[in-house]
């Protein structure tokens, strides 16, 4: 029966709690794609911050959520998901609303700090439970949890592809941006409500006679885990790459960056149309390691090609294509990546090292994204040589991963 279920490519039977988590994630990201794609215009034209400016918000935003990830992991691991996720819900109901009215700088940049650091709480306590959940239900079931996880990518995917469209809704009917703010808070609030009702309270798992304050070293002296963490870097700094160095090519190529909105919008609907079949052929073909280290091989390929862009129309071809490659080596790589922490660190501190997975990988991407802005200028055979060599520099360290690992201590409560 459990074979059957690993067998059949259909698209697995999730019990109700990782449903519940699946659900969330894409609730998440609808309610903060509402928001998200229109701040900077609202910044600027709204409120009339000069460019600098706004450039600081948004990176304030992301820094008080990626970089504090591992502080909500923390916690995760400390007191459990259920009122992490509770308390990052009314963070960033409070956020929305408070952004909905700031009107000075000061109390903008309090709003998007609120906003990012309540992401920094219930994200990692989600993505957390649902890799814990996800080796539960492989043992259970036989079905391989990369192939759970990419449920949950693809539906993080299209909150992300529906949110814009619902803020985009929004304003034809009329509304603004704080009009948007206040949906975002709305979603959040049902959010907030079904979790309440549904997240269970911390589930019971084996305790530790380790505590106290040396714990997070465990983690951080865990050296597969940090070559995981690198490697998993080395994809953030290239999918970063959408936003810096792919907007200066469409533009040196057709003078415009008219097109990006559709190139983005591919990318988003690649990921809710193939994730699922993709990651049901490869769980059952690549070992973790394998997919990590193809993955990262196929996004370089997609660098390779954007020098060989001629000018004019036909060169978004090379572009679209570096979209394309970029996305499948995300498909490919990012549930094997998420899969294989639960193997690499003990369970305890699966928290933590989920959440110092994105810490360190933005930590990576902040150093990364100056480097390569430095680079914009230089001939587009030297970038995008260089850009190549930062997934293939991933690939090499993926190969020094164990294809296996660790059997995780048993957790069922989490899986009803």
């Amino acid at each position: 029966m459990t074979t059957a279920t690993a067998d059949t490519g259909a698209t697995p039977a999730l019990k109700p709690y990782l449903r519940l988590l699946t659900a969330t994630q894409f609730a998440f990201n609808t309610g903060f794609y509402a928001v998200l794609p229109y701040l900077a215009a609202h910044l600027g034209d709204g409120l009339g911050m000069a460019g600098w400016l706004v450039g600081l918000v948004l990176g304030l935003r992301t820094f008080s959520q990626q970089g504090l990830f591992v502080v909500g992991g923390a916690l995760t691991d400390r007191y459990g998901p259920r009122p992490v996720v509770l308390t990052g819900c009314v963070l960033r109901i409070a956020g929305f609303c408070w952004l909905a009215q700031a009107g000075s700088t000061a109390t903008v940049i309090g709003a998007v700090l609120l906003i990012g650091f309540a992401a920094a709480l219930f994200s990692p306590a989600v993505e957390s439970e649902t890799a814990r959940a996800a080796v539960a239900h492989e043992t259970a079931t036989g079905t391989p949890r990369a192939q759970v996880l990419a449920v949950f990518s693809a539906a993080g995917q299209a909150g992300a592809f529906l949110g814009p469209l619902l803020g985009s809704l929004l304003l034809l009917l009329g509304g603004d941006f704080r009009t948007a703010c206040l949906a975002g808070a709305v979603v959040f609030v049902g959010v907030l409500a079904g979790h309440a009702k549904l997240m269970p309270h911390r589930p019971c798992r084996p305790r530790t006679a380790r505590t106290g304050a040396a714990l997070p070293l465990e983690v951080f002296a865990n050296r597969p885990f940090l070559v995981l963490c690198l490697v998993y870097s080395s994809y953030l700094v290239s999918y970063n790459q959408l936003y810096l160095a792919l907007p200066a090519q469409v533009e040196r190529a057709t003078g415009s960056q008219s097109a990006l909105g559709g190139l983005f919008a591919l990318s988003s609907l690649l990921v809710v149309v193939a994730q699922l079949p993709l990651t049901r052929w490869s769980a059952h073909r690549l070992p973790p390691r394998t997919a990590l280290v193809t993955g990262l091989a196929v996004v370089a390929t997609g660098f390779a090609a954007v020098p060989l862009a001629p000018d004019g129309p036909a060169g978004l071809l090379p572009a679209a294509a570096l979209v394309v490659l970029l996305t499948l080596g995300q498909m490919l790589l990012v549930p094997a990546a998420r899969g294989l922490v639960p193997d690499l660190v003990d369970d305890h501190r699966l928290g933590l090292a989920t959440g110092a997975l994105s810490s360190v990988s933005g930590l990576a991407v902040l150093v990364g994204s100056a480097a390569t802005g430095t680079l914009l200028d230089t001939p587009g055979a030297v970038l995008w040589t260089v850009l190549a060599a930062v997934p293939l520099t991933g690939a090499a360290l993926a190969l020094t991963l164990s294809e296996g690992g660790r059997t995780p201590e048993p957790v069922t409560a989490v899986t009803d």
